[in-house]
């Protein structure tokens, strides 16, 4: 991979760090409401639980993201980056555009049952 695809990358995967952070933000502040403005009747507060469940959900899938982008982040510029760690040959520049974070290629996820 050559220098500028690398900078397009981490461009790209601060762009989302950014975004993803954002979205964690969001999504916490549903998780975790000012005191006060739970709902007051019990079909309400059941409502609210389950769209608890689910915000609380989305914050652990973002939250193990942001994680995956930001070792990403660290690592584009080393010889490892878009290595697969299984079968150790490039990961193809189109999957990393898409997922930046991928540590495997696309026919490794599939034999080691991933993806």
């Amino acid at each position: 991979m050559i220098h500028e695809e690398k900078q397009a990358l981490k461009h790209l995967i601060d762009t989302e760090i950014h975004t993803l952070s954002d979205e964690i933000e969001i999504i916490r502040a549903a998780v975790y409401p000012e005191k006060g403005s739970a709902p007051s009747d019990k079909v309400a507060h059941i409502s609210f639980k389950q769209e608890q469940s689910i915000h609380l959900q989305r914050y652990e899938e973002a939250t193990k993201r942001l994680n995956r982008l930001k070792a990403a982040y660290l690592k584009i510029d080393t010889p490892d980056y878009g290595i697969c760690k299984e079968c150790e040959e490039p990961i193809p520049l189109a999957r990393l555009k898409l997922v930046p974070e991928s540590l495997y290629c696309v026919s490794c996820m599939q034999e080691l049952g991933l993806g």
